[in-house]
């Protein structure tokens, strides 16, 4: 796993959870995880699927995962704009993590019902 000029900058806590519970702890970031892990978005196509997200709150989230190394954006020289988002090799790397939460949420839901 290939940390970015960024990430290794960061000051990290010695605990591996807390590491990477600081890279994706925020509700919108682990949602934005799961829609990249099946490829590149553009930016609405993540506001619409995400939801309920401000447009700043997702730019800002979108920024900071950006700094982490765990996405790219590409931005096209078009009328209108067009930004697209891709999960580099370190952010598809949380696809186990992503897989595991989705399997316990699911079997809580099978609990509750």
């Amino acid at each position: 796993m290939e940390l970015t000029e960024s990430t290794a900058k960061q000051k990290l806590p010695a605990c591996p959870v807390e590491t990477t519970l600081t890279l994706i702890s925020d509700k919108w970031k682990v949602l934005i995880l799961r829609d990249l892990t099946n490829g590149t978005m553009r930016f609405g196509e993540l506001k619409k699927s995400i939801g309920h997200v401000t447009q700043k709150v997702l730019t800002a989230q979108l920024r900071q995962m950006e700094a982490s190394g765990l996405l790219t954006r590409k931005v096209y020289a078009e009328v209108p704009p067009r930004v697209e988002y891709t999960l580099t090799e370190l952010g598809y790397s949380l696809k186990p993590v992503m897989d595991a939460l989705w399997k316990w949420g699911e079997n809580y839901q099978a609990q509750c019902r």
